[in-house]
């Protein structure tokens, strides 16, 4: 069955080159051209969402966020292709939950490369999940679903967006396993992806901030990494 992907640039000629660019790999492409459209979109199943970030109204970042926030889209692989290339609006996408952040301009082959990859590693990860990973994670009064990205914690449901989702099911999947920063990258945003250390670090503070008084089973190893206490 074809993959659908979601194509969303204000810049008409652009929209209208990526559309003939997927449709000639065999994907199915549907169009949007400000954040409005995209959110109305993306009602309909997607596989992967393209974005740009300067969009009239609702910019590509807030379409970004309130997707990841809704259970339909909290797992969907979302690129930002955009010329916006300064490392904060990097950083910043990546924070918000997107799989990848290219800079504009990208040849058309690159591109659909780009979208392949994207969509294999989330294939990958389903099936390993699938495999090896339990759908419901229970740790004293800590639950992980991962069928539906819920994380309850003392019996209440906190919001977790897709990558802090995923580094605390990772960690809370592998107890007492001590995990490098480098390691923690290459598993939850890819290896093809270029993030910084810190940004580990930023997501680990914040999983730590909504877990409470479960925050210290997170623990620092020094100059190594992180773990999550047995």
């Amino acid at each position: 069955m074809a993959k659908t992907v979601l194509v969303v640039d204000d810049e008409e000629d652009i929209v209208a080159l990526l559309r003939y660019n997927l449709e000639k790999e065999g994907y199915d492409v549907l169009t949007a051209h400000d954040g409005a459209e995209a959110l109305t979109a993306a009602e309909a199943p997607v596989d992967l969402v393209v974005l740009d970030v300067m969009m009239p109204g609702v910019d590509g970042f807030e379409v970004c966020r309130r997707l990841r926030a809704t259970p339909r889209h909290a797992s969907t692989p979302i690129m930002f292709l955009t010329a916006r290339a300064g490392e904060f609006d990097q950083v910043l996408g990546l924070e918000l939950g997107a799989d990848d952040y290219i800079e504009k301009p990208i040849s058309p082959r690159v591109f659909v490369a780009r979208v392949r990859s994207i969509l294999r590693r989330s294939a990958e990860a389903v099936r390993t999940e699938t495999l090896v990973m339990p759908e419901v994670l229970r740790v004293g009064d800590l639950e992980i679903n991962r069928q539906n990205y819920t994380v309850k914690v003392d019996g209440q449901e906190i919001f977790f967006p897709k990558k802090e989702f995923e580094l605390l099911a990772f960690l809370v999947s592998n107890p007492g396993k001590v995990f490098s920063r480098e390691a923690l990258l290459n598993r939850i945003w890819g290896e093809n992806i270029y993030v910084l250390d810190r940004t580990v670090d930023v997501h680990i503070s914040k999983v730590r901030e909504k877990l409470g008084a479960h925050s210290a089973s997170i623990e620092t190893v020094k100059g190594v990494g992180y773990r999550f206490r047995e």
